[in-house]
């Protein structure tokens, strides 16, 4: 192999120096040194050849691939060796030979045969490889070098820089590529130009990927494409042919290789040139360039190789500065020739560059000084060329910029802003910008809005930066205005550019907004997906990968990256939202400072922006470029304090040390307009030359601050009057220099030769402020404007152009060392701020596109955007804004607005669309924003009929226009409306609502019942979108219970309206809608303590009580009567509504329909309670309610059923209490003890539903709702307890309540003879029969309960009242202890004391009047009733201490014995057994003494009352006239003798009674006082017939008188003895006067007066 490849290296010798020798050329007296160089290396090689004979045959070499040789010594020296010739050769004037030499140079080098690595001999310290590239760019002398010469030139050099067998570096690089750049300037013929241009290409690839391979190590890449073409080359010209093929021939062959491979490796990367080349613009490359590569290579060349890991860095680091130094090379003035070499040299670099950027790895991108070149050089060029005036520069420069943003902008932050805000925007807004500049900046815009990490970070590192523009914002703003068409009277655009203009701006809002919903879109989620929620976001954001890949690139390469040490700016979405408000209040600040500074400033203290010192505030003047620089001067010139004290500190500030005045002078007013008034100039002179002496204390030539001072405003007086155009009369130097003598303190004036520099310094340079970019203000346009000139536009666009150059060119450079970190965003919560600051004008381009223009393309762009906007907002539930954009989206279907349905177009079917898919795609977010959605459906219902012929009845308006009369495109478009498309999608929203989250579907819910309601209140109603909600329960209905309840808290409302809807047909449908989703949900059952169907079966109830159609209530019976026949077993919580239902039911008018609720009723009660009254425990108290009100319904037959139902639930409670206790789940029953609930939850609803029928119904239902009342607790009280008793009889109680009672005289009446009547003998029946429970706990109630019924006007009540407490004292006195006792004599007291009528001796006649006598008739009666109660109390005492009717048998008995004695017959044995029978039943035994005797003194009272009354005649007499007690004189009696009698009876039994023998002094006392009393009253008797009344009494003191002792007996009559005698004297009863004769006779003895026989 080493032979084959001595032989080629040969062969290319021999053939090229026997070429040159042959050429006619050589023989010329120049080239002689050329031949005889030529003749001793051929001898050489002769020589060689004759010493390897042995291999002569390979002579002869193939012409197919040759081997590429190993770099051995002997080849190398040997090669070297020859290279003088082909030197001399290059040098030669002879274009032929030049080419002979160069062609073979490059094959030898190609082929790895000379590689120049030995050290010059020429040339000591350097390669020959650089000798011999010098050789070869050596040959190109200009323009007028040879066509064919500089096409092998371009091939020799791209070999040496592409060869792997060759190095060069540095200076020799450049100076290659320096030499390629020349030929494509200089040369004239296009085929060189073109293969300069891609040679130079190709070496910038391969210098640059050589760079880039080199720092991760890997094998540099193959140049095989290059000498691929150099291998064809050599086989097809190997001999003399290839000198036969023409130069254009050997370009074009060469041309296509080498474009091929710059193609193929430039365009890797590149997205968005469509050709190799772009179309590139260029500047001017002169033959300074020579000057430039030498410049560049000697600069600094320590410090930057120091910065480098590796030569290969520099050798691109050199080249790529290079490349920027010769972009930023001017233009000429005017309108430079697109062939002049300025131009094609600026077209050139500024391709190259693009190439470069396009292509730039992670070395380039983050190496320090790579960046430091960008930053330095190439944005400095940017900026001068962004604004060119030739389109081609400005095109590439966007290109270079986009490649910028695109791979750079972490480093680049404030080149970015100053490039945005300055040169994009800027055009975008001016005025008088060019088309084509606007175009051409747009066009760059669509490249930028179309990567969602650019776009999001331009928010976050500007619009988020407290000192940065907000790019951001500004750029949404200006791209809506081009999308709604606002700048077509500017541009001064034909309609076609117009339209383009605009729809590119749109493309970039719509871009924008999709950018963002990539950002977010992890964020969403599709509804109508059935993915798992882990599989839906697998696909995550590819931009976010490439983003972090593009960080980890940029932090390797090279050590020296510009991130290695750079504190990276927190990427969190919440501080940066914080700083944007921050910003933006700051920025409200500012603006109120620019209008009102002493405003501002305060404001920004109170927002603690700003601090509260004066040097705060001085700082912050510095260091805001917003504020407006005259502001600041009339702020600081201000005569308040603290002005005055801000303006010291601002002052302070400045470093004036070792400056003259008018440098000093000049730098304080470069940062604000001195203000116009003397006085405010003064103050600020005053200070300033204070600050000035004070940084220069050793300037001898002032000896005080009032010289600075003077100095200072002479001055500014100079200044003005220079250069102000208003002042005609100049200065002269000769007039300011006698204006300022005498201003020093000093004995000498100031040198007349400083003040004349000051005044030619002034006279040069004005003292004026330094641009500021924030205050740059566009010209805004005046109604004159609009018809300027072409050429006037043109001029005023060209000198725009050139301030928006400067200042960009200035502000660039300013920032050229400048390190600001930038935030490469990550977090998908940044668009939620970005939406809500550009929102607005979205929706403002999108609605002014949609509304104007017809044109399909900007409709499908708007209804995009607003698709994509709608979906931002809804991800980040941004409420307004979604609302908005549905909104606008709703109002450009022409279904909700007044538009006419005449005007529809294409773009509104498409609107329609648009919604829809919006409905069906991002339905989980839409909130309130259904509302719109559902009322377009509900009004494209409208426009289906009218698109299928019907007459819209429906419409009103101009839309009541028929579909025959319409214009036939408009047809066609209303037409589409029934389209099956759009019929679909409708459908699939409603059936997609199941795949809706919780609270999706109830907004959804919420928004269909909302136009249901608007459809129904139409004059003629329409039921679709009540329909769509009966079809969306039916889908909706397996939900989860909890979202279910919140979707019928919804619907339920719903259908309680349009169920009580005045149109029968609509409660009809609505009803029945509701029945068969009852029936459905009833299917499912519920588990206990669940409320479900309680809430579903609502409406039902609300229906019943609201809608007064009989028709609807008998339906909605007989739904739930359905209901119960066929879902009885699936029924829990529904039972509450189900028997309210039926309550509500029982109220009715109309008999049907309670007999079938009733009906109903009874099967639940008497056949469901048997079966399953465990699951229908929770609503027993609700069925009773129900019976209850059945009972008291208009129809008796049903009422006396319900009460019977009634005992059948006392029947179920009883046998199953544990069943209440369970069930501990139910309202109200946390605070009730388990053993208490079958009594809460039971016994009493239903105990106390029966008393609201007592207290409601008419007498036969109420009697036997009482009856049955008593049954039930005579029945079950065994098992109540104490507590539960209490509640009870404070219902029964009720009854007797006289607030309850009707008022009503004759119903009061009635009410007490009977209800009252039976309701008191019950309660004493199970008083009686209960009272070892009842006794203790409810006695006292029950005797106030007697007393009220005494005391009532009704004496048939009262008559009760008494009986029933002798009856319950009767039977149940046995079991009263000595405390229940004194109650009930107490009881016995308050009665007798509440009932004596007083009244009687106090009563007088009232004057006459017809109004009095039912009055008088009224007191009568009650006056009678307390009589009469009077006689009935003296009974049941005498009842309750002797037993009912003994005391009338003892009295018969006395007068049968007196009668007896009277005939002599005897009967004492009798009346003895008697007497001790009836002593076994009275309650005397158990009542104490002192009982009885407070009995006794309640029965005299009496008495003593009766006597008085019955003894004053006049008050009778009056009474009897006044028609008191009928025709006879009123008189007390029998309450006179009755009360007596009991008294004497009680205390004569006592006197008896041995138990009470310690008593019996105190009793014989008492009754010797009655005894006398009633003796002395009967002498004073004058009536006869009063004295007949008094015979029963004096026959039972008499008799008892003699069975007493003969001790006892002497006691007494020797008291009574005179009274006796009295009696002699009247016409005595046979009866008494044989009882006392009897006495008489019993005397003597006692007393000793006779003896007995």
């Amino acid at each position: 192999m080493h032979n084959n490849s001595t032989k080629t290296k040969e062969m290319f010798i021999v053939r090229a120096l026997e070429k040159i020798l042959a050429d006619k050329d050589i023989r010329r007296s120049h080239h002689s040194q050329l031949k005889k160089s030529c003749d001793s290396a051929l001898e050489q090689i002769k020589a060689e050849l004759i010493s390897a004979g042995q291999i002569a045959e390979g002579n002869e070499l193939p012409c197919a691939a040759l081997p590429l040789p190993k770099n051995d010594a002997a080849s190398i020296i040997n090669a070297e060796t020859y290279f003088l010739p082909f030197e001399l050769a290059c040098k030669s004037r002879s274009p032929r030979i030049v080419v002979t030499a160069l062609d073979c140079l490059q094959k030898l080098i190609a082929y790895g045969h000379l590689t120049g690595s030995i050290q010059d001999s020429a040339n000591p310290g350097h390669l020959l490889i650089d000798r011999i590239v010098v050789t070869i760019y050596g040959c190109f002398s200009g323009p007028q070098t040879d066509e064919g010469v500089q096409l092998q030139i371009i091939k020799a050099l791209l070999t040496v820089v592409t060869s792997q067998h060759v190095e060069i570096h540095e200076f020799t690089l450049l100076q290659a590529v320096r030499t390629c750049y020349d030929i494509y300037l200089s040369s004239k013929n296009l085929v060189n130009q073109t293969t300069a241009r891609a040679t130079l290409t190709q070496m910038l690839n391969v210098i640059f990927a050589r760079m880039e391979n080199q720092v991760y190590e890997l094998p540099p890449p193959n140049s095989n494409p290059i000498n691929g073409s150099i291998h064809s080359e050599d086989c097809n010209g190997s001999g003399e042919e290839s000198l036969g093929d023409s130069d254009e021939v050997i370009a074009s062959e060469l041309l296509a290789e080498i474009i091929s491979a710059a193609y193929n490796e430039a365009m890797k990367d590149q997205e968005s040139v469509g050709e190799p080349e772009p179309t590139v613009n260029g500047n001017d490359y002169s033959s300074h360039s020579d000057h430039d590569s030498v410049e560049l290579h000697s600069e600094n060349d320590a410090v930057v190789t120091a910065k480098f890991t590796h030569i290969l860095q520099k050798d691109a680091f050199l080249v790529f500065r290079a490349l920027c130094k010769l972009s930023m090379k001017p233009l000429p003035e005017g309108h430079p020739d697109p062939k002049s070499h300025e131009l094609r040299s600026k077209v050139l670099s500024l391709h190259l560059l693009l190439l470069i950027l396009q292509n730039a790895g992670p070395v380039f991108r983050s190496n320090e000084m790579f960046i430091m070149a960008i930053k330095q050089y190439l944005c400095v060029a940017l900026s001068n060329n962004g604004v060119s005036l030739v389109p081609e520069v400005f095109e590439l420069s966007l290109s270079i910029f986009v490649a910028l943003l695109s791979n750079f902008k972490v480093h680049l932050k404030r080149q970015i802003e100053v490039f945005f805000k300055e040169i994009f925007l800027n055009i975008l807004e001016a005025n008088s910008s060019s088309f084509e500049h606007k175009w051409m900046v747009i066009q760059a815009l669509t490249r930028i809005c179309a990567d969602a990490q650019s776009v999001v970070d331009i928010y976050v590192n500007y619009d988020c930066d407290f000192s940065a523009a907000n790019l951001f914002e500004r750029l949404v703003n200006d791209l809506s205005k081009i999308a709604q068409g606002r700048q077509a009277l500017e541009l001064g655009a034909n309609p076609m550019q117009e339209k383009s203009m605009r729809i590119r701006g749109l493309e970039c809002l719509v871009s924008i907004l999709k950018c963002m919903v990539e950002w977010s879109k992890d964020l969403y989620v599709n509804p109508n997906m059935p993915v798992p929620p882990m599989q839906v976001q697998s696909p995550t954001s590819t931009e976010q990968d490439q983003a972090d890949t593009t960080i980890q690139t940029i932090h390797s390469g090279s050590s020296h990256s510009l991130n290695s040490n750079q504190e990276q700016l927190q990427d969190l979405p919440e501080a940066l939202e914080e700083r944007k408000m921050r910003k933006e209040v700051m920025e409200t600040g500012i603006e109120l400072f620019n209008r009102k500074p002493q405003k501002g400033v305060q404001f920004l203290q109170e927002k603690q922006l700003l601090g509260a010192t004066c040097q705060d505030i001085a700082r912050w003047l510095h260091e805001d470029e917003r504020l407006d620089k005259t502001v600041i001067g009339n702020y600081l010139g201000e005569n308040d304090d603290h002005s005055k004290e801000v303006m010291c500190a601002y002052i302070d500030a400045f470093d004036f040390r070792q400056l003259e005045v008018v440098a000093a002078l000049r730098i304080l007013l470069e940062e604000f307009r001195l203000p116009g008034e003397a006085q405010k100039i003064d103050r600020l002179m005053e200070k300033f030359a204070s600050r000035y002496c004070e940084c220069n204390p050793q300037n001898q030539l002032f000896q005080s601050a009032d010289t600075v001072y003077v100095l200072a405003f002479s001055i500014i007086m100079l200044t003005t009057d220079l250069h102000s155009p208003q002042v005609k009369h100049k200065m002269t130097k000769e007039q300011y220099i006698k204006m300022n003598r005498g201003i020093s303190d000093s004995k000498s004036d100031l040198p007349e030769e400083y003040l004349s520099s000051i005044y030619d310094e002034i006279s040069e340079h004005e003292i004026k402020m330094k641009n500021n970019s924030g205050m740059l203000q566009q010209p805004k346009p005046t109604g004159k404007q609009a018809f300027i000139t072409e050429k006037r536009r043109k001029l005023l666009w060209n000198m725009e152009m050139e301030v928006i150059s400067l200042t960009a060119t200035n502000l660039m450079q300013s920032v050229s060392h400048v390190k600001s970190p930038f935030t490469s965003a990550k977090h998908l919560e940044h668009v939620r701020p970005m939406f809500k600051m550009a929102w607005t004008p979205f929706l403002a381009a999108f609605s002014v596109g949609l509304q104007d223009c017809d044109d399909p393309e900007i409709a499908t762009l708007c209804l995009d955007g607003i698709r994509c906007a709608i979906r931002i907002a809804c991800i980040f539930h941004m409420s307004l804004e979604r609302d908005a954009y549905v909104q606008a989206l709703a109002r450009f279907t022409l279904l909700n607005a007044n538009s006419p349905i005449n005007e529809m177009k294409a773009k509104n079917i498409d609107t329609i669309k648009t919604l829809i898919m919006v409905a069906h795609t991002d339905g989980n977010y839409l909130g309130s924003s259904w509302l719109d959605i559902v009322k377009c459906i509900s009004q494209l219902e409208l426009a289906q009929l009218i698109g299928t012929g019907v007459r819209p009845q429906f419409l009103s308006g101009a839309q009541t226009t028929l579909k025959d009369s319409l214009n036939p495109s408009v047809k066609e478009h209303i037409g589409e409306t029934s389209s099956q498309s759009v019929v679909v999608a409708v459908d699939r929203i409603f059936t997609g609502s199941m795949r809706l989250d919780g609270d999706a579907i109830v907004d959804f819910v919420k928004a269909l019942c909302q136009v249901s309601v608007d459809e129904l209140q139409q004059q003629q109603p329409r039921m679709f979108s009540l329909q769509k909600i009966v079809e969306i329960s039916y889908y909706n209905m397996e939900r989860i219970r909890l979202q279910w309840s919140r979707i019928w808290q919804v619907l339920g409302e719903h259908f309680n309206a349009v169920g009580c809807n005045s149109n029968e047909e609509i409660s009809f449908f609505a009803l029945d809608s509701l029945r068969q989703l009852s029936m459905k949900f009833m299917e499912k059952g519920e588990f206990s303590n669940f409320r479900f169907q309680k809430d579903f079966l609502r409406p039902f109830e609300h229906i019943m009580k609201k809608n007064a159609s009989p028709a609807i209530r008998d339906m909605v019976v007989r739904c739930i009567a359905q209901m119960v026949n066929s879902q009885a077993h699936n029924i829990r919580s529904g039972w509450k509504n189900i028997f309210s239902i039926f309550h509500l039911a029982a109220g009715d008018h109309e008999e049907p329909i309670v007999e079938l609720a009733f009906q109903t009723t009874g099967k639940i009660i008497g056949d469901l309670y048997k079966r399953q009254f465990a699951i229908m425990v929770d609503s027993f108290q609700d069925a009773v309610k129900c019976l209850s009100e059945f009972a008291t319904a208009r129809f008796p037959d049903t009422s006396m059923e319900a009460i019977r139902l009634v005992r059948t639930c006392a029947q179920c409670v009883h046998e199953a209490p544990q069943l209440f206790a369970e069930h501990a789940g139910m309202e109200n029953d946390a605070s009730v003890a388990e053993e208490d609930r079958v009594w809460v939850r039971g016994w009493f609803p239903m105990l106390f539903s029966l008393s609201c029928v007592v207290n409601r119904c008419k007498l036969d239902v109420r009697t036997r709702a009482l009856t049955v009342l008593f049954e039930i607790v005579k029945t079950y009280g065994e098992s109540f307890k104490p507590n539960w008793w209490k509640d009870l009889f404070n219902v029964i109680f009720r009854i007797f309540d006289n607030m309850k009672l009707p008022e009503h005289v004759t119903e009061k009446s009635e009410w007490m003879t009977t209800t009252c009547n039976h309701a008191l003998y019950a309660i004493i029946d199970v008083f009686t029969q209960y009272f070892d429970v009842l006794g203790h706990l409810l006695l006292e109630e029950l005797f106030a309960q007697l007393h009220w019924c005494v005391q009532q006007s009704n004496e048939q009540l009262a008559r009760s009242g008494t009986n029933c407490l002798e009856n319950l004292v009767i039977s149940n006195g046995f079991k009263f202890n000595e405390s229940t006792w004194d109650k009930t004599c107490q009881c016995i007291l308050d009665i007798f004391n509440a009932t004596l009528p007083q009244d009687l001796l106090s009563w007088r006649p009232k004057a006459h009047s017809s109004n009095n006598i039912p009055q008088e008739h009224n007191h009568f009666e009650a006056l009678h009733i307390r009589c009469v109660v009077q006689l009935e109390l003296i009974q049941t005492m005498d009842n309750i201490v002797f037993f009912p009717a003994t005391s009338r048998k003892e009295d018969a008995e006395t007068l049968a014995q007196a009668a007896a004695d009277l005939t002599g017959g005897r009967s004492g044995s009798q009346s003895q057994l008697l007497e001790c029978q009836r002593e076994e039943q009275g309650m005397y035994g158990y009542l104490r003494t002192r009982q009885l005797f407070t009995l006794a003194d309640c029965l005299m009272q009496s008495h003593r009352f009766a006597k008085r009354f019955n003894a004053d005649h006049d008050q009778r007499s009056l009474l009897w006239r006044a028609g008191f007690k009928g025709s006879v004189k009123p008189n007390l009696l029998k309450q006179e003798t009755s009360s007596l009698a009991c008294v004497l009876r009680i205390f004569f039994k006592m006197y008896g009674d041995e138990n009470r023998r310690s008593d019996w002094p105190g009793i014989e006392q008492e009754l010797v006082q009655v005894c006398k009393e009633a003796l002395g009253y009967y002498l004073s008797l004058q009536s006869e017939a009063h004295r007949d009344a008094w015979t029963s009494l004096l026959l039972l003191i008499l008799t008892r008188l003699l069975k007493m002792s003969d001790a006892r007996f002497a006691t007494h009559v020797s008291n009574y003895y005179s009274l006796l005698c009295e009696m002699m004297c009247f016409d005595l009863k046979p009866e008494l006067r044989s009882v006392l004769r009897r006495v008489f006779m019993r005397i003597g003895p006692v007393f000793n007066i006779m003896n007995v026989k």
